[in-house]
């Protein structure tokens, strides 16, 4: 997966298109990621004590890795992902710019 934590994304398919978001969890196992105020969806939670009241509570759901793109660092517009070996390791790199990620 060619996505992981702490990166900027913007979301391509969806209800959420076209919003950007940073990750905050990727399940590279599930090739899902979890975006920082994007893709909520209402819970309900029971009330713990006795006399106090439930809630609905928002919470961000996983949203498919094939949905989501990353922004370019140079101009903020989605790019793939590809890599290059510099240094001698492999780092990522903006398809659109060459940039590094």
């Amino acid at each position: 997966m060619k996505i992981k934590k702490g990166d900027n994304i913007i979301i391509i398919a969806g209800k959420d298109r076209g919003k950007k978001g940073k990750v905050v969890k990727a399940m590279p196992k599930d090739g899902k990621v979890i975006v920082e105020g994007l893709n909520m969806v209402k819970r309900h939670k029971k009330a713990r004590k006795a006399g106090t009241k439930g809630q609905t509570v928002s919470v961000a759901m996983p949203i498919n890795v094939s949905n989501v793109m990353i922004i370019d660092p140079k101009d903020g517009t989605q790019t793939r992902v590809g890599k290059k070996l510099s240094g001698g390791r492999f780092v990522r790199i903006a398809k659109k710019s060459g940039s590094e990620i």
